[in-house]
C-alpha cells in the first residue's frame, strides 16, 4: 500500500501557482518553490516530477480557481449578454486591484512558451479556445433571445472579444490603469450591443 503524502496537495499547488504567477516559469528557481511551498526539493519532484511538471499542475490549479470558475459562475448566474460584460468587469477589477501587476498566468504562460514544448502549447491553446467558446455561447444565446442584434457573426465577435481580453491582460502587466482598460473593453461591447461596463469600471 502506498504511503499517504504528508502534505496538502491543493495548498502546495496554490503556493506554487502564486510563485510562478509572480515570477514566471523561467525566473522561478527551485529555491523559490521550496521556500513558498515549505517542501524539500526531493519531496516536490517526487510528487510532481520536475519543475515543468509542477508548473503545468500549478497552471491547471490557477485555471480551475480563476478563469474556469469565473466563466461557469457568470454563465450560470447571468443572462448571456450580461455574462460577457461581467467577464470584462471582473477582468478590469482584478487587474487594477493587483499591486504586483501579475496580469493573467495563462497569458503570461503564452508569452513564455518555447517552440519545442508541444504539451505546454496545447494546454495554453486549449484554454484560450475555452474562453472564446464561452464568448461564442453567450453571443449565440443573446442573439437568439433578441437581447442583441445578429449584425456580426458570433464566430467573428467571439474571436474579437478574446483578442481584446488578452490584450487587456498584457496591458495589466505594465500599467493597469482603470481608464485604459475600460476604454479597451467598452468599444467592442458597445459595437456588439452588449450591456455597458459597470459604473465602477468606468471610473477614472
Amino acid at each position: 500500500m502506498a504511503r499517504p503524502r504528508g502534505f496538502d496537495e491543493q495548498e502546495v499547488l496554490e503556493a506554487a501557482s502564486a510563485t510562478f504567477w509572480l515570477k514566471g516559469y523561467e525566473a522561478t528557481s527551485t529555491r523559490d518553490l521550496v521556500r513558498s511551498t515549505g517542501l524539500t526539493q526531493p519531496s516536490l519532484y517526487n510528487a510532481f516530477g520536475d519543475k515543468r511538471g509542477l508548473y503545468l499542475r500549478a497552471l491547471e490549479h490557477y485555471l480551475d480557481c480563476s478563469l474556469r470558475e469565473r466563466m461557469r459562475r457568470l454563465e450560470t448566474a447571468l443572462p448571456p449578454s450580461q455574462a460577457i460584460t461581467g467577464f470584462f468587469d471582473e477582468t478590469i477589477e482584478r487587474s487594477v486591484s493587483d499591486p504586483q501587476k501579475r496580469g493573467c498566468m495563462l497569458v503570461n504562460s503564452a508569452l513564455e512558451i518555447s517552440s519545442d514544448d508541444e504539451a505546454f502549447r496545447t494546454l495554453v491553446a486549449t484554454e484560450m479556445d475555452e474562453i472564446r467558446a464561452f464568448f461564442h455561447r453567450c453571443l449565440v444565446a443573446a442573439q437568439q433571445s433578441g437581447a442583441i442584434a445578429a449584425t456580426v457573426s458570433a464566430d467573428d465577435a467571439a474571436t474579437h472579444l478574446l483578442a481584446t481580453v488578452l490584450g487587456m491582460r498584457v496591458l495589466a502587466r505594465v500599467d493597469p490603469q482603470r481608464a485604459v482598460l475600460t476604454s479597451a473593453a467598452a468599444t467592442p461591447l458597445a459595437l456588439l450591443g452588449l450591456p455597458a461596463l459597470s459604473a465602477k469600471s468606468g471610473d477614472v
